[in-house]
């Protein structure tokens, strides 16, 4: 596998064709994947919403972060412990229950937007938003793969473990075994169908596979 250079807005449109290119399916779930404090998969996620209405799609934007678990399970173990981010902060049973589910074939298309306010530790009451047919959710948060939930379309910002230390900021840095168990039992740039590399947020590159000849 190679990487060539590519912009965020380059790759904006080829992400929102390839979700175009889908077909067979009720909804579209697309999932931008990457490490929360050192990438910024939620711009990733929102520069994809205009472009796919543009082109007839009515979108949703959901955040993982607004399905972690209360604070008395995720810090049931101290705020920084790196196995308990990694197994129990974020609710996994309600992301695919509230949001995949729905959008599943047989699906009613209710989504709940959001489950949980982390600021405020209390459950957001939000209303379940109706997606149109032939809608597309767009999810973004981090070890959102390799966790039994479908996509149909995901895509990975990755960083060198180098990078990874530089990018996290300082207070964070208890977190990296956290993402280092993730790469070495999920391995998400072998299994992501795109995978954007962002050691230099400004000057990604996208993996591309060689034609063999």
């Amino acid at each position: 596998m190679r990487y060539r250079p590519v912009s965020f807005a380059r790759l904006a449109e080829e992400l929102t064709q390839r979700t175009l290119d889908i077909t067979g399916r009720p909804w579209l779930t697309v999932a931008v994947d990457g490490t929360a404090g050192a990438t910024d998969t939620a711009s990733l996620a929102d520069s994809l919403v205009e472009p796919l209405r543009v082109n007839g799609r009515d979108t949703l934007r959901v955040s993982a972060t607004d399905f972690l678990r209360p604070a008395s399970l995720r810090f049931e173990h101290g705020k920084q412990d790196p196995d308990a981010r990694y197994t129990d902060w974020l609710d996994i049973g309600a992301l695919r229950r509230e949001v995949l589910d729905p959008l599943s074939p047989g699906g009613s298309g209710e989504v709940l937007p959001s489950l949980w306010d982390v600021t405020t530790d209390r459950a957001t009451r939000a209303r379940r938003v109706a997606l149109a047919p032939g809608g597309v959710l767009l999810l973004d948060g981090e070890l959102l793969l390799g966790q039994g939930l479908n996509f149909d379309l995901t895509v990975h910002l990755w960083l060198s473990p180098g990078a990874l230390r530089r990018r996290l900021p300082a207070e964070e840095h208890w977190a990296l075994p956290t993402y280092e168990r993730y790469e070495e039992e999920v391995a998400p740039a072998e299994i992501a169908d795109v995978v954007v590399r962002v050691d230099d947020p400004n000057h990604p590159a996208q993996r591309y596979a060689e034609t063999v000849r």
